[in-house]
């Protein structure tokens, strides 16, 4: 598939497809000419990219990530596992600070917030 098909199936950007290649997360081949290529299973690969995303995982822990889903493996190593809990934790800090931050907005609009500008 070429890249604008793989962008149009999948729902993101030619941009963020090349972003994902740059980071490891996704491979294509090249045509002679230098197009990309991607495999089939690249539109189902890019949406589980995205998911992990809106999970609040960063890259470097997507790249980790990625490799289990690949082997089929049942368990991941426990240094990912424990990595991923602690991203859970700062995920739910982050979603906290910026409820709370909410909501004493809303009681009072003239309250200073630690995370509004």
């Amino acid at each position: 598939m070429r890249i604008g098909e793989v962008a149009e199936k999948a729902g993101v950007s030619v941009r963020a497809l090349r972003y994902y290649e740059e980071q490891g997360l996704l491979q294509a081949g090249r045509s002679p000419g230098g197009q990309r290529h991607y495999p089939d299973t690249a539109v189902g690969r890019v949406r589980l990219i995205q998911q992990l995303y809106a999970a609040g995982l960063p890259s470097r822990v997507v790249r980790k990530v990625l490799p289990c889903v690949d082997s089929g493996e049942e368990k991941a190593p426990p240094a990912l596992l424990d990595q991923m809990a602690a991203e859970r934790v700062r995920v739910d800090q982050r979603i906290t600070d910026l409820l709370d931050d909410v909501i004493a907005i809303a009681r009072d609009p003239d309250s200073d917030c630690s995370h509004v500008e």
